[in-house]
């Protein structure tokens, strides 16, 4: 990408609020889940991991989970990890939080809010081992793609948030977005392509409701896996 289009992570909102219309059921899980799986977003530095039951376990970030198909499944299969989950779209928050309480899960915490200003805001220094970011807004028309999440400026701006050696894995199904994915992160310093191009698919990744239909109509997934300078993983 040119530098010329290169933006500071937050000048430009990377997505809209759509409906936020939801049933009974989960208006009535956001209300009275959230204050127990939702953690505040605030504008200093706090320790999220201390929010978790075992807060010396590996914690992984995942940004936009949208309606958390992936992310449920990935805190249910590996209790071991814990996971942050952040999410501007209320009904998602809703539907993840309906998912915790009726799974009994307790490695997964949620922040509501727009999350480069929960990276930016809240997050120290080198708290997570690895970052999903599975199919965020591609953003399709040209003149929308400043709205885009990955463009030059925002690795170094999440590897603040990483450790060393931590991941960063993405997959989308744009072609376009895949490309311009790949060349912002591979022109990064801070971060290393564990692959040649793509990746091959994480078996690990669940796969989602959204996926399959992007399947069905013969989209190519794309995946990217990149580690943090700094530490073998």
């Amino acid at each position: 990408m040119p530098q010329d289009d290169a933006r500071a992570p937050g000048e430009v909102r990377t997505y809209v609020i759509r409906n936020t219309n939801m049933s009974p059921q989960r208006r009535e899980a956001y209300r009275r889940l959230c204050p127990t799986y939702c953690i505040p977003s605030e504008s200093s530095p706090r320790d999220v991991r201390a929010v978790f039951e075992r807060p010396k376990a590996p914690i992984i970030l995942e940004i936009g989970f949208g309606m958390g198909y992936a992310t449920v499944e990935l805190a249910e299969r590996n209790p071991e990890v814990n996971y942050l989950g952040v999410e501007v779209h209320k009904p998602g928050v809703a539907r993840v939080l309906r998912q915790i309480e009726k799974r009994g899960i307790s490695n997964l915490r949620l922040v509501h809010h727009d999350a480069v200003e929960v990276i930016r805001d809240m997050i120290a220094d080198e708290t997570f081992d690895g970052c999903h970011i599975l199919f965020p807004d591609p953003w399709p028309k040209k003149r929308h793609h400043k709205r885009r999440l990955v463009q030059q400026g925002f690795p170094p701006f999440l590897a603040r948030a990483l450790r060393p050696g931590a991941y960063v894995y993405l997959a989308t199904d744009w072609e376009d977005y895949a490309r311009q994915m790949l060349e912002v992160f591979e022109s990064a310093a801070e971060f290393e392509n564990r692959y040649e191009g793509f990746a091959p698919r994480q078996e690990w990744r669940p796969r989602t409701p959204f996926e399959e239909k992007g399947l069905a109509k013969d989209h190519r997934i794309y995946e990217l896996y990149f580690t943090k300078t700094g530490a073998v993983v």
